[in-house]
């Protein structure tokens, strides 16, 4: 857990395998959403724009 001044995070590890298959992206941005306690639904909420590093 990460504790900061107004706010707490959690970071949540996925194996590589799962992170693979749900094609995530660097910094991407998701949102989970409690359904019960015993169901979590995660929802994309943005893809990372990746930038063209080959113009000028």
């Amino acid at each position: 857990m990460i504790k900061r001044q107004k706010s707490e995070q959690w970071y949540i590890n996925f194996p590589a395998a799962v992170a693979q298959a749900m094609e995530f992206d660097k910094g991407e941005i998701v949102e989970w959403v409690i359904e019960d306690k015993k169901k979590m639904v995660l929802k994309r909420k943005s893809k990372v724009v990746k930038e063209d590093k080959k113009k000028p």
